[in-house]
């Protein structure tokens, strides 16, 4: 037998796959395509098969892709002013500051605090708790086990899930992980905590919501023993729950809330917007980006967030959650155990731990979602989404599901 005959066969890569395994950083594994356009709730992949997008780059395009809105905004900031430093003001900056205000209603004490993504917005806030506790015993920080809330050394020592932690130990002191159950919180709590750092659905872990009346007790408990409530909105926020934010669902008000994603429909803009007197904790010197704010961000910001506003994009979130549910439970399909989560931030429980499996064969059929973990599906469309999508979403995703099942069923598993 010759030498060719014995070798194992060999997979072709295609030059993009080539290109991206050489020259960019091994931290995200393998693409899983490579995208050239998009329009709505749809992308374009270099062979132009066409796909439903129901992740919408984690929870970010709020008005789906090239959104004229969008477009414009970028287009005509671009063409007068796009950056000058925080050592000036711009008109987009201020604007976008004053609608984050209004809608998170902060009243005339809030002030707004902007990075270039979700993780800047956690360090800023981690600097929020640590001026809190300046002068003080007050050094703890408490967050959730399973929460993520960010991958900088500081945003990560805030993260909740120790296996992404063990490569860089040891961690930025002080942080205390939780169990998110209010007997948890009121055991750990004292005078010596600075602030308790949450988020209304833990994405990342899963889509799993709060125990019932959890943000109520956060604030009474905060409150009575002088610590900050701080709120992680990058993945619940700009009206992706059905409400501006997730902690308004609760009817509490927060010390602080942190923002990204959706804000910026696109582009890379986080922010953190802070309630009475946690306002006045941060002075000239305490913190700063050279990018955050700038006029070409808040420009596009600002209007993504108007256009959310005035094409009543936070109900339309409500109301399509119901369509989704419905519409996957009538799927019947043995491989779906339940639906969590709020508004289009929606994770699908599996009754078998082949989550890769089901985006594997959801991309085959040009629908992109994506596996939390070994059994959750989590879809995060845009918030643009229609009855014609919402359909498509569920003829694709029906049929990957089923394709799954029946590789369960040949291999002897359960489906």
């Amino acid at each position: 037998m010759n030498a060719d005959t014995t070798q194992e066969p060999t997979t072709t890569r295609a030059p993009w796959q080539e290109d991206a395994g050489r020259d960019l950083v091994r931290s995200f594994g393998d693409r899983m395509a490579l995208f050239v356009r998009g329009e709505g709730a749809y992308v374009w992949d270099g062979d132009d098969k066409k796909y439903l997008d129901f992740l919408a780059g984690i929870a970010v395009n709020a008005l789906g892709h090239a959104h004229p809105v969008f477009v414009e905004a970028l287009t005509a900031q671009a063409s007068t002013l796009s950056h000058v430093s925080n050592y000036f003001a711009t008109p987009p900056q201020l604007a976008m500051a004053a609608r984050l205000k209004r809608l998170a209603g902060t009243g005339e004490s809030g002030r707004v605090y902007f990075g270039n993504s979700g993780a800047e917005a956690n360090e800023a806030a981690f600097k929020l708790a640590r001026l809190h506790g300046r002068g003080t015993d007050r050094t703890r920080v408490l967050t959730l086990k399973g929460g993520f809330h960010g991958r900088t050394m500081g945003s990560l020592a805030l993260t909740g899930k120790p296996a992404l932690q063990a490569d860089f130990l040891p961690m930025v002191p002080g942080v205390e992980h939780i169990d998110a159950t209010i007997e948890a919180l009121e055991a750990a709590m004292d005078e010596r905590v600075a602030a308790l750092l949450v988020e209304p659905i833990q994405g990342e872990a899963g889509v799993v919501e709060l125990p019932e009346g959890y943000l109520q007790a956060a604030r009474e408990l905060t409150e009575r023993h002088g610590a900050l409530l701080i709120v992680d909105e990058i993945q619940t926020g700009a009206g992706r729950t059905g409400a501006w934010f997730g902690f308004q669902h609760a009817g509490i008000t927060p010390d602080a809330i942190t923002v990204a994603k959706g804000i910026g429909g696109g582009f890379p803009i986080g922010a953190l917007i802070t309630f009475g007197a946690a306002s006045d904790l941060f002075f000239p010197g305490t913190h700063g980006s050279t990018f955050g704010g700038n006029a070409l961000g808040t420009a596009v910001g600002g209007a993504v967030l108007a256009e959310i506003e005035s094409a009543g994009l936070v109900d339309n979130a409500a109301r399509r959650e119901t369509q989704l549910r419905d519409g996957i439970a009538a799927l019947g399909s043995p491989l779906v155990a339940g639906v969590r989560g709020r508004g289009l931030l929606l994770g699908i429980g599996l009754t078998s731990p082949v989550a890769k499996a089901v985006v594997a064969a959801a991309q085959e059929h040009g629908l992109i979602v994506n596996a939390a973990n070994d059994d959750t599906i989590r879809i995060a469309p845009p918030l643009t989404i229609g009855d014609a999508e919402v359909a498509d979403f569920l003829e694709l995703f029906g049929a990957a599901l089923a394709t799954v099942s029946d590789a369960l069923i040949l291999e002897g598993a359960p489906a």
